[in-house]
């Protein structure tokens, strides 16, 4: 029951106070490992596309690994001290993995800057939040662009953490973030990372694969008890939950388009290319700038439910 507990109260630390910039967070250590063990295989493998490959494969197995052990041993170290300790330092740490307060606050920071009809400042804070090009983007573009964030992080960041959590504690979560932050890092298409990330993309859309789908399925209910269209989102989602080049992102981008009943996705320019890209959703309506609060109010719904799923399911095989 520690385990169902310590999630509990880090989900409602990170529905209170987020990600204070105080605080040291745990991802700017995975960072660090990130950067200095690219720099470090890149100079130890031969510079080709197999030593590529092969040099980003280690580092995909080793910062993740890396990253388990070191959270581990900290609890293990502090239940030696006492094992309240222990608790306290993994409710610490889940609190930290979650991330739906923090994606709150910056998708919710650009609707404060379309509202007040500042482009400018709508472009930079959306910058921070997407890997996209967004020095051309309007506003339709920019909400456009954060409702999609907001959608496809709804898993990334919330429930894919709270579902690893909820299985192995801090440890998994962490692992879970670590494979996530490398194909943040490193696993993009383009001319550098395009071998140097191969594995890295892979490792992240397989860690991906159940939690997207578990996350879609949660929105769809969702949607029916905060106002929104679950019947058109299921319809969306089995039409168009593969049309993006990631297995998994258009699963919750798909029923969140068509809950809310507007279009999502499409071309968009990465790097200074463009990307064709399929659309995902009926463009039953303009898309607005109040679309990027029913997101975040969807995220909400179908955290809330699978926290009840996901903590019910484990007390159950505790108390079996």
């Amino acid at each position: 029951m520690e385990t169902v507990i310590i999630i509990l109260i880090a989900f409602l630390l990170d529905c209170l106070f987020g990600d204070p910039p105080w605080l040291p967070h745990p991802i700017r250590l995975i960072g660090f490992f990130i950067t200095k063990g690219e720099k470090l295989l890149r100079a130890l493998f031969p510079k080709n596309k197999g030593g590529e490959i092969a040099a980003g494969a280690v580092l995909a197995v080793s910062v993740p690994v890396l990253t388990f052990g070191l959270c581990w041993g900290l609890l293990q170290a502090a239940a030696m001290v006492h094992v309240y300790l222990k608790y306290a330092v993994e409710t610490l740490l889940c609190y930290q993995i979650f991330a739906a307060k923090s994606l709150k606050d910056e998708s919710m920071r650009v609707y404060h800057h379309i509202e007040a009809g500042d482009l400018a400042g709508a472009r930079k804070y959306l910058s921070y939040i997407v890997g996209r090009d967004t020095k051309d983007l309007d506003f339709r573009q920019i909400t456009k662009a954060v409702v999609e964030t907001v959608a496809e992080n709804t898993s990334d960041g919330v429930i894919a953490p709270m579902l690893f959590m909820a299985v192995g504690g801090a440890p998994l979560g962490m692992l879970y973030k670590a494979v996530n932050t490398l194909d943040s890092m490193v696993g993009y298409k383009n001319e550098k990372y395009i071998n140097f990330g191969k594995v890295s993309a892979i490792s992240d859309d397989i860690w991906n694969y159940i939690p997207a789908r578990l996350t879609a399925f949660a929105m769809v209910a969702a949607a029916f008890f905060t106002g929104f269209d679950g019947k058109n989102g299921l319809k969306i989602y089995r039409r168009d939950r593969r049309n993006h080049a990631s297995p998994n992102s258009a699963h919750p981008e798909s029923v969140c388009a068509g809950a809310l009943h507007v279009q999502l996705a499409g071309d968009a320019y990465y790097f200074g290319k463009l990307y064709k890209k399929k659309t995902i959703g009926d463009d039953d309506r303009p898309i607005e700038a109040s679309d990027i609060k029913n997101t975040v109010k969807l995220m909400y719904g179908a955290a809330i439910l699978c926290l009840i799923i996901f903590l019910g399911i484990r007390t159950c095989l505790e108390l079996l």
